[in-house]
């Protein structure tokens, strides 16, 4: 099935039969491997069978994404610009090291550093910790979906980052700037819920990156 679809989307790219697809390959360039346009991921976890293969753009932070139906043939029903989106649990502390945040849950780290240590040349001026467990392209709804996922796995030590070490989620999001309307993320009543329960608040830093429409 991926050999299928994967086909059909590398098709689209080069007939260019959406005019989104024309449009934005005359403002931006797709990295390719072995002539062939690099596929960073292909989503097919979706409840109604549609797939989405996310294609990296040079130079960008955002994808081209191609949407296909998968039965009962394989067909191209959209192509967007879809957002780099990170959706992480982040905890820090001026009194804390690493290990002493992360030994506060049982959940293994996705990376952070100690007070003090340098990066960039810059002296970090606060410990941190960071849980990331789907870094891959995808939408905002599943990533948050699969954070919490991740995080209810041991609720009583994430609600003690979030009380002792200022906890939250962070959702960190990178549009192209194509147009003005940018659109924003969905946060419904079960996930509302969900985060209440491990006592989190949630954080939005949202950019505008790329060239603009001609």
């Amino acid at each position: 099935m991926n050999r299928r679809i994967t086909k059909c989307a590398i098709e689209e790219i080069e007939n260019k039969r959406w005019g989104i697809t024309e449009q934005f390959l005359e403002i931006h360039e797709l990295i390719y491997e072995h002539g062939k346009p690099k596929i960073e991921r292909i989503d097919s976890e979706k409840e109604d069978g549609t797939a989405v293969i996310y294609f990296p753009v040079k130079n960008e932070k955002f994808y081209f994404a191609v949407y296909l139906k998968t039965a009962p043939e394989v067909e191209v029903v959209g192509v967007d610009v879809a957002s780099n989106t990170c959706v992480y649990f982040k905890a820090y502390s001026e009194v804390f090291d690493f290990d002493q945040l992360s030994s506060m849950t049982l959940l293994k780290p996705s990376g952070g550093h100690t007070k003090g240590s340098k990066r960039n040349r810059t002296v970090n001026k606060d410990s941190v910790v960071r849980f990331e467990p789907n870094p891959e392209p995808d939408e905002f709804e599943d990533k948050l979906r699969k954070l919490l996922d991740f995080l209810e796995q041991d609720s009583d030590g994430v609600k003690k980052l979030a009380d002792d070490a200022n906890g939250f989620i962070q959702a960190a999001i990178i549009c192209h700037n194509g147009n003005s309307m940018l659109g924003g993320p969905h946060i419904n009543k079960e996930s509302i819920h969900r985060m209440n329960a491990l006592n989190l608040a949630i954080d939005f830093d949202i950019y505008a990156e790329g060239n603009h429409w001609k």
